[in-house]
C-alpha cells in the first residue's frame, strides 16, 4: 500500500473520530437538556398546580392581581411542556422550532417580575386568607421547604442555560445535518431574548440606583429621578481650591448626562444627619476631562474637569482610583 492511501485512511479515520467525539458530547447534552427540562417542569406545576389552579378555583385573589403575581405563567409551563415531549421523541429540530415561537413570553415575563413581587409582596400584608393559603401550600411535601419566592425567578434562570445548552449542541453538530440550521436560528433567537431580559434587569438595578441616591440628598431641589438617565459611579475625591485654601473631601456621583458635588448634612442635624448636601450638579455635555498628572506609577493623580464657567480639580491619593475616575468620565462625556 502506498504511503498517499496510507494518509489518506488516517486522514480519513481522523475525521471519523472527531465525528464521534461530536456525536458522543452532543448526546450527552440532549440528554442533560432533557433531565434538567423535565426538574424545571416539576418545579414551575408546582406553582401552576397549587397556586395559579386552585386560586382561579377559590377567587381568593382579584382576576387582575392573579394575572400581576403569576404573569404568562402558564404559557410558559405548556411551551416547556411540548419541548420535553419533543425531546423525549428525538424531534430536538421541531421541537426547538416551535419553542422559540413561545420565546416572547419570556421577555414578557422579566418585564413583569418586579411589579409581581411587589404586588405579592402587598397582598401577603393586606389579604388575610392568600397569606394563610401560601403559608398551608408551602408545607406540602412537594416544596421540600422552598417559597413561592424562590420559584418565580425560575423561567429566568432556565432562559440562561437555555442559551448554554443550545450553543453547545450547535457545536457539536455538523453543519451538513439537517438540523444544524435549525439549532442555528434558536440560538439566535434565544440569545435576542437573553439579551432583552438582561436589559430589563439593567434597567430595573439602573433605576434603584437612581432612587437610592435620590433618598441620599437632602430636601428634592436636585432631581436625581430623570428618564434615560444612566447611574455611573460614586465616591470621595479631594476639591483642590482655585486660591491658597484647604483641600475639600467631597462625595460625588457620575451619570450618564451630569456630575453632582456634595457635602455631608451636619452629624447633629435632627432629620438630615445621614444626608448629603447637593453643593453643585454639572452637565457633562461641554465637559472636557484631562488628567494633570498620575500619568506614572506615582502616589495618586489630579484630575481637571473644565465647564463653560468653571473648572474642578480633583485629586485622590489612589492611583487606581484617580485612573478609573479618569476611565469614567471621559466615557460618560463621550
Amino acid at each position: 500500500m502506498s504511503d498517499l492511501s496510507l494518509l489518506f485512511m488516517a486522514g480519513a479515520n481522523t475525521v471519523e473520530e472527531q465525528r464521534a467525539r461530536w456525536e458522543r458530547k452532543r448526546s450527552r447534552t440532549a440528554k442533560e437538556l432533557l433531565e434538567t427540562e423535565h426538574k424545571y417542569l416539576e418545579q414551575l406545576d408546582l406553582v401552576v398546580t397549587f397556586f395559579v389552579t386552585i386560586l382561579k378555583a377559590k377567587g381568593t385573589l382579584k382576576p387582575a392581581v392573579l394575572e400581576t403575581i403569576f404573569g404568562p405563567l402558564e404559557s410558559i409551563y405548556s411551551a416547556s411542556h411540548v419541548l420535553s415531549l419533543h425531546l423525549e421523541r428525538g424531534n430536538l429540530g421541531r421541537g426547538l422550532e416551535n419553542f422559540c415561537q413561545n420565546l416572547e413570553l419570556y421577555g414578557h415575563y422579566a418585564e413583569n417580575l418586579e411589579q409581581a413581587n411587589k404586588t405579592l409582596k402587598e397582598q401577603l400584608k393586606k389579604n388575610k386568607s392568600f397569606r394563610r393559603f401560601k403559608k398551608l401550600q408551602e408545607t406540602r411535601p412537594q416544596f421540600q421547604g422552598r417559597k413561592l419566592e424562590d420559584l418565580l425567578p425560575l423561567p429566568l434562570q432556565r432562559l440562561h442555560q437555555y442559551k448554554h445548552f443550545l450553543r453547545d449542541l450547535l457545536e457539536n453538530t455538523s453543519p451538513d445535518s439537517a438540523e444544524y440550521q435549525k439549532l442555528a436560528k434558536a440560538v439566535k433567537s434565544v440569545s435576542e431574548v437573553s439579551q432583552w431580559v438582561q436589559d430589563v434587569s439593567c434597567k430595573r438595578e439602573n433605576s434603584l440606583q437612581l432612587l437610592r441616591v435620590q433618598k441620599l440628598l437632602k430636601g428634592q431641589k436636585t432631581q436625581v429621578l430623570t428618564p434615560g438617565r444612566w447611574y455611573i459611579r460614586e465616591g470621595w475625591l479631594l476639591v483642590v481650591p482655585s486660591k491658597g485654601e484647604e483641600l475639600k473631601r467631597r462625595m460625588f456621583f457620575l451619570f450618564s448626562d451630569i456630575f453632582i458635588a456634595t457635602k455631608p448634612c451636619h452629624p447633629l442635624h435632627p432629620l438630615n444627619s445621614n444626608k448629603l448636601a447637593c453643593q453643585a450638579v454639572y452637565p457633562l455635555h461641554q465637559c472636557v476631562v484631562d488628567k494633570v498628572f498620575g500619568h506614572t506609577q506615582s502616589q495618586g493623580g489630579l484630575l481637571s474637569l473644565s465647564f463653560p464657567h468653571k473648572t474642578l480639580l480633583l485629586m485622590s491619593s489612589d492611583q487606581q482610583d484617580i485612573n478609573d475616575w479618569y476611565r469614567s468620565l471621559t466615557a460618560a462625556v463621550r
